[in-house]
């Protein structure tokens, strides 16, 4: 039976098919029913006497090279990827770079490429490696016949004889050419600590963009940018650039430049150990100039002149020293038996039994007069006692309750002095001179 599908399945199902089979093409023809949209989107139908075709160009692709002023009746060439519009079951072809007609199209696969690998960040800056400064062993991946190799191993050569070359010869040109210098180049990574590398230079000698597009595809860009070694790229001469110079850590001019750039020249390295060496050569001679100065005010010294006198002297020095040690023992002995003859005084002078009759009359003395200030002070209080009843007395409340007066609290023990303070049914205490009693409060 068969499968019953909707308008939306069947146009999603054409799309994944000419997306799939078809995808980004290269289309030749003549704009009609060209549009601009406000949004800055371009809208035409390229045909041919044959077709139409519905195409749509976004303002970003547009923006990003606008060499081709769009209208109609005007011949293009458009590069863009077929898809389908499924709001209106329509195939279009989604237009990414418009060039006139009759231009190259490898310039225009060319343009195309390098966006794509520039977005991808291929061509940063920042991953770009420093080349060694003295590099061991070098691989040219290049042509094995060509000029450009005879030009790299002569520069080499003469500006760094003892450096080991690695020739990788690969196809520059024509068909598998591309694959086959990519391969090489992965190869050399995957084996570069065998084989000791420490730079690669990838390149050929001039031509056409023709011949040189080899080093324009998207397979040797990649292997350049997935190399674990600095890559130099060397192709053609110094006009021509390719998209494996944009993607290598260094881009040469030449292959002769590259051969300059990548090793140290001979001739100024000898010339700067020169330098170096008569450098080290002043410093030694300068060091044994002042090591001969010191000895030789060593040897004018006086103890190596006269030794026996140097001998002589010492011993008077140590005779000295003795003098001065049994002076110093006899005058350490007078002093501290001057301090034991003092010590045995005092002690004659503070025997125990007169300290002791001393401190007795000394305690005596204090106990009378701790007796006399005892009195004194029990005394004193007194007085203050008896002159403080007096004039708790006169000032205190009893003799103002003997008159006549009392004093009247609440329950809590507060004083009442207003009739305020007093409602029906409160239970009050009354203070008189000779006691107290207990009230309620009627009204």
């Amino acid at each position: 039976m068969a499968i019953v599908l909707t308008v939306s399945e069947l146009t999603r199902r054409v799309r994944e098919l000419l997306e799939g089979n078809i995808g980004e093409v290269w289309v030749e023809g003549e704009i009609s029913n060209y549009r601009k949209q406000s949004s800055g989107h371009h809208y035409f139908t390229l045909k041919d006497n044959g077709a139409h075709l519905a195409c749509v160009m976004f303002a970003r692709s547009y923006g990003a090279q606008s060499r081709v002023a769009l209208a109609d009746g005007i011949q293009i060439q458009a590069y863009g990827r077929v898809t389908v519009y499924e709001a209106r079951g329509q195939y279009q072809l989604v237009v990414d770079l418009v060039q006139p007609r009759g231009q190259g199209l490898l310039q225009a696969r060319f343009e195309a490429l390098k966006r794509k690998l520039e977005a991808e960040g291929l061509f940063e800056p920042s991953r770009k490696r420093p080349l060694p400064r003295f590099p061991r062993r070098i691989a040219l991946v290049t042509s094995p016949t060509g000029a450009a190799v005879k030009d790299m191993l002569n520069i080499l050569q003469r500006r760094s004889p003892w450096l080991r070359v690695l020739i990788c010869p690969v196809r520059v040109q024509g068909e598998g050419a591309a694959e086959e210098i990519a391969e090489t180049i992965r190869y050399l990574n995957l084996n570069r600590g065998q084989l000791r590398l420490g730079v690669l230079i990838v390149g050929r000698g001039g031509g056409s963009l023709e011949d040189l597009w080899e080093f324009n595809e998207e397979v040797v860009a990649r292997a350049i940018h997935d190399s674990v070694l600095p890559v130099i790229s060397a192709v053609g001469h110094e006009i021509d650039f390719t998209i494996a110079d944009f993607v290598a850590d260094l881009r040469a001019p030449t292959p002769s430049a590259a051969a300059e750039l990548v090793t140290p020249d001979f001739e100024s390295l000898s010339s700067d150990l020169g330098g170096l060496r008569a450098a080290l050569d002043r410093l030694v001679r300068q060091n044994l100039q002042i090591q001969k100065m010191k000895l030789q005010q060593l040897a004018a010294a006086s103890f190596f002149r006269e030794p026996q006198r140097i001998v002589r002297e010492r011993q008077q020095r140590v005779d000295l020293l003795e003098s001065r040690l049994v002076q110093i023992r006899s005058a350490t002995f007078d002093q501290y038996r001057a301090h034991l003859h003092r010590l045995q005084s005092l002690l004659a002078a503070y025997r125990p039994a007169n300290v002791i009759e001393l401190r007795r009359r000394e305690i005596a003395g204090f106990a009378g007069r701790i007796r006399n200030a005892a009195f004194q002070t029990l005394d004193l209080w007194k007085r203050r006692t008896s002159s403080l009843e007096k004039m708790l007395q006169l000032l205190g409340p009893q003799q103002t309750l003997e008159r006549g007066y009392t004093i009247t609290t609440n329950e809590k023990g507060v004083l009442l002095t207003s009739r305020a303070q007093v409602r029906g049914s409160d239970r009050l205490r009354t203070r008189f001179h000779d006691g107290e009693a207990s009230s309620v409060v009627e009204e």
